[in-house]
């Protein structure tokens, strides 16, 4: 698997990845958040979501745990799963039917889905600093094929790419 690695200096940064990954989605796609909290998942899904089309508010959805929201482009599921006490609990959440009518899936806390989803594409939000977040972009599967490449090099100016251990691509 290959990683880049990004680092955003500002939200305004981070705004302008979640629009370069917007140029790239498809119906179904799924997108995995990981990161503390603070970290800027909430701010990239407000970023992607404009970048799609939604002229509705963005939260987070902490404590309903799931909103979808219509942009003019694509239908946008926004999950939070740091509330869940365990795995089983993500099929209550209806992911998989929203998933299958053509939403978007944006994940946040996707790192404690499991292996539950294995088509996607993973973002991890790290601090560097006081507004400073490395962003590190993977895909998982082969549904992404060409379009990690094309998104790789739209991301990549001034960005480094890490080959990671692992047989994912």
């Amino acid at each position: 698997m290959t990683a880049l690695l990004l680092t955003s200096h500002s939200p305004q940064a981070t705004a302008r990845y979640a629009e370069i990954i917007a140029a790239e989605l498809r119906p179904r796609d799924v997108l995995l958040l990981a990161g503390d909290l603070g970290a800027g998942k909430t701010t990239f899904t407000k970023a992607l979501c404009a970048a799609l089309g939604v002229s509705d508010t963005v939260t987070s959805p902490t404590f309903t745990l799931v909103h979808e929201y219509r942009g003019s482009k694509l239908v946008v599921c926004h999950a939070d799963l740091y509330r869940l006490e365990r795995t089983g609990e993500l099929a209550d959440l209806g992911l998989d039917d929203a998933r299958r009518g053509g939403a978007v899936l944006v994940v946040e806390w996707g790192d404690l889905s499991g292996d539950e989803f294995t088509e996607a594409l993973t973002l991890t939000f790290t601090h560097a600093g006081e507004a400073e977040r490395t962003i590190t972009v993977a895909s998982r599967g082969t549904t992404w094929g060409p379009r990690v490449t094309r998104l790789f090099a739209a991301l990549g100016q001034g960005a480094v790419a890490t080959p990671q251990a692992g047989g994912e691509s």
